[in-house]
């Protein structure tokens, strides 16, 4: 009998391993990818929110920061890449023939 119940607690764990990869690790991996892609996808002219509600466009790029413009009052900040939230230009993906 004490074999069975060993496995049985093993088939509990691995059912419990399988349900947090699901629901924390791979939604954290799937999201992290996103942001990569949405900071690579960064171009001169973009229109961007910051993490701090900031609005702006993209003046200036370079590997780890970018210089933007404010929308209100025309001054220049510049950032990293890490502080930017969204992107509210819309690029077309498809090429062009």
């Amino acid at each position: 009998m004490g074999g069975q119940q060993w496995f049985g607690l093993a088939i509990y764990a691995v059912f419990f391993v399988a349900i947090f990869y699901f629901m924390i690790f791979r939604p954290q991996k799937k999201k992290k990818k996103e942001e990569e892609k949405l900071k690579n996808s960064l171009q001169v002219g973009d229109e961007i929110v910051t993490i701090g509600g900031f609005h702006g466009k993209i003046i200036s790029l370079k590997e780890d920061s970018i210089v933007i413009e404010s929308v209100l009052d025309h001054s220049k900040q510049k950032l990293e890449r890490w502080a930017i939230q969204q992107n509210l230009t819309i690029h077309d993906d498809t090429p062009s023939k």
